[in-house]
């Protein structure tokens, strides 16, 4: 399963930017998912993601700013990033979980380069 994210750039503090995560491939299912980001010498951190329950967790830094959802019908899922800071300046990743017709997989998009001007 290949995922293929867009909507990075770079926007003003202040901003907005809606990232989308596209998924394809032979016949699949996805469980779980979720948008992370890096910056260069740090760690991968989580910035949302769905949980087993259904529900979506959120980073302490981005809460009430950023907003994950999913358009099952397109196999697309988005972040919506409002009131962005220069602290969000990233490359940003999303990530999915679930089964093929060959057995589990889990995936990552390419990434995308969000940079928030102060």
């Amino acid at each position: 399963v290949q995922l293929v994210e867009s909507g990075g750039g770079l926007v003003q503090a202040g901003g907005s930017l809606r990232l989308s995560c596209a998924a394809s491939g032979s016949t699949f299912s996805i469980n779980d998912m979720g948008w992370y980001r890096q910056t260069p010498g740090n760690q991968r951190e989580l910035v949302a993601a769905t949980t087993s329950g259904g529900s979506i967790v959120y980073a302490d830094s981005v809460k009430g700013r950023f907003t994950m959802s999913r358009d099952i019908a397109k196999n697309t899922m988005y972040l919506q990033m409002n009131s962005l800071k220069p602290e969000d300046t990233a490359v940003y990743y999303c990530n999915a979980h679930g089964l093929t017709n060959y057995g589990p997989f889990t995936s990552w998009g390419q990434g995308t380069q969000v940079t928030v001007s102060s």
